[in-house]
């Protein structure tokens, strides 16, 4: 069967919904830290908070892989899976934000009152259903675009993660401009917040509910003859576990698996602790229930942003180069620089360049890792080992988020040296690079 082409706007549209999902991502990525430094939690903490979602995110991930290789239903193979990711994520998004406005106890259980809990397993079930929902866009990918337009598809996929990026960062300034308050007594989240999280969640869900009914996937039949696969074959291997296709992964899944544990590390002490450093370089503040530290909170949406268009406009760049790898190598030292800078720099405007460099960085995790995966898998175990590969995210966010705390005291306390760890994180991936094996 000859693999036809897509049109730009089938390929559009398989995507469409990653744009509300990134929204709904990059609200948590920017605005978590900052609730719960607002419910009360001690800096020392806050990547205590950032470990339980990717260890949901390491367990569900390859369970909707493994599973929606061997769903086929009226709704689709992967629909399924990202319309119910969809619904919980839009669920928790609308009760997360008001943890410090329901009548919880006070009483502190191991170290967390009543609303640092209800922030905790909110924050799990967000992660885990934003991941659920987030997942089959990448497979879909994998499923329905031939190796020939595979990079420009998975490049508007790139596109439409960013514009989401852009949008959802940029929520709570904007409530604040409109006039939505952006301070609120202590232990409460700001309006400007919830507002924020309010319209992500109704995004999100137009956004997926318009892929969802523009899309139709393969059957068996179709998809078989697309991969060029023997379904009698693909019935015997049906018995293959998890643990038998990761011993027999190709190489390029542990190669680029290393580059990814120091990238997402260092993009998870980002998330961690950017709030905090600009309170203190810029505003002058470590006081949570503060108007600048709320600013502060605001202007890392604003920066995030940045990082965004920085992302957008490197990633039109990453197809000059005349390989994935030396694209990757400079993408992660330019994100590099950008970290380290930040360390040096107390203009809030002036940090403006700094993330534009980490965009760059972020361009490349999200284009050129399932580039280089998916080129070496035949269509047989694609949604198992995407599943897998998302390990490769998760649990670098968990080792990085398990030393947190101890890496802050290790390089004095002050949050804004973690921006140097990162920084150094993405060196150490850049080298990481030169192991990693394209298939010709």
């Amino acid at each position: 069967m000859a693999k036809r082409d897509l049109t730009f706007r089938q390929m559009w549209d398989l995507s469409f919904g990653f744009f509300g999902v990134q929204i709904a991502y990059a609200l948590q990525s920017a605005n978590i830290s900052r609730i719960f430094a607002t419910l009360g939690a001690d800096p020392h903490q806050l990547s205590f908070f950032w470990i339980l979602p990717p260890l949901m995110g390491m367990i569900v991930q390859p369970l909707i892989g493994k599973w929606s290789d061997r769903t086929w239903c009226r709704m689709g193979r992967r629909k399924p899976y990202l319309l119910v990711g969809a619904l919980v994520a839009v669920l928790v998004m609308l009760f997360l934000p008001n943890a410090g406005s329901l009548d919880f106890s006070t009483r502190l259980l191991l170290g967390l009152n009543g609303a640092m809990w209800f922030g905790l397993f909110s924050l799990i079930f967000l992660d885990t259903s934003i991941n659920v929902a987030m997942q089959p866009f990448k497979m879909m990918v994998g499923d329905m675009v031939n190796e020939k337009q595979k990079g420009k598809a998975y490049s508007i996929q790139s596109f439409l993660c960013n514009a989401g990026s852009f949008v959802g960062y940029l929520f709570p300034i904007f409530f604040t401009w409109i006039g939505i308050a952006n301070t609120a007594p202590e232990g409460v989240i700001p309006d400007s917040v919830k507002w924020s999280f309010y319209a992500g969640a109704l995004i999100l869900i137009l956004c997926v509910l318009y892929t969802f009914s523009r899309v139709k996937e393969m059957d068996p039949k179709e998809y078989a003859e697309f991969h060029g696969i023997d379904l009698q074959k693909q019935q015997e291997n049906k018995k293959e576990g998890l643990i038998s296709l990761l011993v027999h992964a190709p190489k390029a899944f542990w190669t680029v698996g290393l580059v990814q544990f120091f990238c997402w590390s260092a993009f998870l002490y980002m998330w961690t602790y950017t709030n905090g450093s600009i309170a203190a370089t810029v505003w002058g503040t470590t006081d949570a229930a503060s108007e600048g530290y709320q600013a502060a909170g605001n202007w890392v949406g604003v920066l995030f942003a940045v990082q965004a268009v920085g992302s957008m406009l490197w990633a039109l760049l990453i197809p000059r180069f005349k390989s994935h790898r030396t694209a990757y190598v400079v993408s992660l030292l330019l994100g590099a620089l950008g970290f380290i800078s930040v360390f040096f720099i107390h203009d809030q405007y002036a940090l403006f360049v700094s993330f534009l460099l980490i965009g760059a960085a972020w361009a490349a995790m999200l284009a050129l890792p399932f580039t280089i995966l998916t080129n070496s898998l035949s269509g047989e175990h694609m949604g198992e080992y995407l599943g897998l590969f998302n390990c490769t995210i998760c649990l670098p966010q968990i080792v990085a988020a398990a030393i947190g705390g101890v890496v802050l005291r290790l390089v004095g306390g002050a949050q804004v040296s973690m921006m140097v760890v990162a920084g150094v994180l993405l060196v150490c991936g850049a080298a990481a690079v030169f192991a990693v094996k394209e298939k010709k």
